[in-house]
């Protein structure tokens, strides 16, 4: 199936790598010039980051080239601090005149301010010195018409799995590079680079009793590390094919098991309680429980931020503070927040080294497969969609739309669609009963699938 695989000459000409080369120097001279005019203008502190980024995306339908997009993003943000006051403004334009213009609008902003004592740069024993080899810049001069083929192999594997994939979503295949550079008043120069590539794919099946999509995808700093086009494309054709002929099913209480790509999610709302935004804001379930025991005792969820290619390896935060190897969660007890120095000084503690985020955060998987966590649940409700954010992180009550198969005596047996499953976060992470050894490494979100004792699933 699918159209003609035709090659354009004027796409195999048009190649990422050498198109338009990013100036580093460039930004360079754009943040030190706006450091510089920060402190002519007063400013006590300074800080900026000067960013770009390029890239393309060839998607096609049933064949088709449907989009092909080139993009080249760049832009500057400078944060000024007069003594407790902070103003920020930003520039796409690494002129002079802009740049100059941008900090002078920082400092206009931060003269109207309120004052706020946690406002300033971090505490400058807490800055990053070191800058290991991450292996995340991986440039290539892969062309546009490579992308096209691509997304049209991924494609046409799926909807040659079988005749009931009647129609497609698309495919898509990408492959991008930015440069960023963050510096301060404090002396603090960091430079970082990085490559993503990827490909995805979204086909329809249909049967007598209805129609159902699903999709795959694989991300990876270096091209080479992608799944090949063919094997992408035909998953997202069996977890199409899967979904046909689903069911609804009766309300009860039922262990669960969260596939792996789903299961990502568990831990992010554990991020979002567990971050200082939300607990100076006394918006979290988590306030006050450091040291407390929130799940089970086998249960570690730590941070790696210095793997090599890992989609969220970085040796420092978007402050220049050093990223810190360590645990969340160790022996089930909560061991520590995730922070940036604004959010610490506000709950009277230190950065954690986790402004933007967390890096590469990892729950410890166990011993066993996916299958045997089938066996090991019995019964019970395998969730592979979720939708809806319906999460109230100040009572930690759960609920969101969900879509997946009912297992019996430890096999898939039919799928099911249009449930609500229902808890409460701090139940569930205690009920947490296990973890596979089937860990999804594609997000910065690394954890196997993961089986819930019991939840209230709604149906019918």
């Amino acid at each position: 199936m699918g159209a003609p695989k035709t090659r354009d000459p004027a796409l195999r000409e048009s190649r990422v790598a050498d198109r338009e080369p990013i100036d580093e120097q460039e930004l360079h001279d754009a943040l030190d010039l706006a450091l510089d005019e920060a402190a002519r203008l007063g400013a006590g502190q300074a800080e900026a980051v000067a960013s770009v980024g390029q890239g393309f995306e060839a998607t096609v339908r049933l064949g088709d080239v449907e989009t092909i997009t080139h993009h080249r993003d760049r832009g500057m943000m400078i944060s000024v601090y007069f003594g407790a006051r902070n103003g920020s403004a930003s520039t796409s334009d690494y002129g002079r005149g802009a740049v100059l213009e941008a900090v002078r609008a920082a400092c206009s902003i931060a003269r109207l301010t309120e004052e706020d004592a946690a406002n300033g740069l971090p505490d400058p024993h807490r800055l990053a010195t070191e800058f290991p080899d991450l292996d995340l810049d991986h440039p290539t001069g892969v062309g546009v018409q490579d992308l096209v083929d691509e997304a049209r192999e991924c494609e046409d594997a799926a909807l040659g799995m079988d005749e009931r994939i009647v129609n497609s979503d698309g495919a898509s295949s990408s492959c991008d590079r930015g440069v960023d550079l963050l510096g301060n008043s404090l002396g603090f120069r960091g430079l970082t680079r990085n490559t993503r590539f990827s490909a995805s794919c979204t086909v329809i099946g249909k049967t007598e009793s209805g129609m159902q999509r699903d999709y795959w995808y694989d991300v990876a700093r270096r091209r080479d590390d992608l799944d090949a086009p063919a094997s992408i494309g035909a998953t997202a054709g069996r977890r199409t094919l899967r979904r046909l002929d689903a069911r609804r099913m009766k309300t009860g209480k039922h262990p669960v098991l969260f596939e792996a790509p789903v299961a990502a999610s568990l831990l992010s709302h554990l991020v979002r309680a567990a971050s200082g935004g939300a607990l100076y804001k006394k918006a979290s379930f988590l306030l006050d429980r450091i040291d407390e025991r929130i799940f089970p005792e086998f249960v570690r969820v730590h941070e790696q931020p210095l793997l090599p290619k890992a989609m969220g390896s970085a040796s420092f935060d978007n402050e220049g503070v050093a990223t810190l190897t360590r645990d969340i969660v160790s022996d089930g007890v909560l061991r520590g927040y995730v922070l940036g120095s604004y959010s610490a000084r506000r709950l009277g503690m230190e950065t954690t080294g986790n402004a933007g985020g967390v890096h590469n955060l990892t729950i410890d998987g166990g011993s066993r497969s996916f299958e045997e966590l089938l066996a090991e649940m019995d019964r019970g409700l395998l969730v592979t969609e979720l939708v809806g954010f319906g999460i109230n992180m100040v009572t930690g009550d759960y609920s969101r739309g969900a879509s997946g198969f009912w297992v019996e005596r430890g096999e898939i047996q039919y799928p099911v669609e249009e449930l609500t499953i229902a808890g409460n976060l701090a139940r569930m992470f205690m009920d947490l009963a296990d973890v596979g050894a089937d860990v999804d490494l594609r997000g910065n979100v690394r954890t196997g699938s993961i089986l819930v004792s019991e939840m209230t699933v709604a149906g019918e």
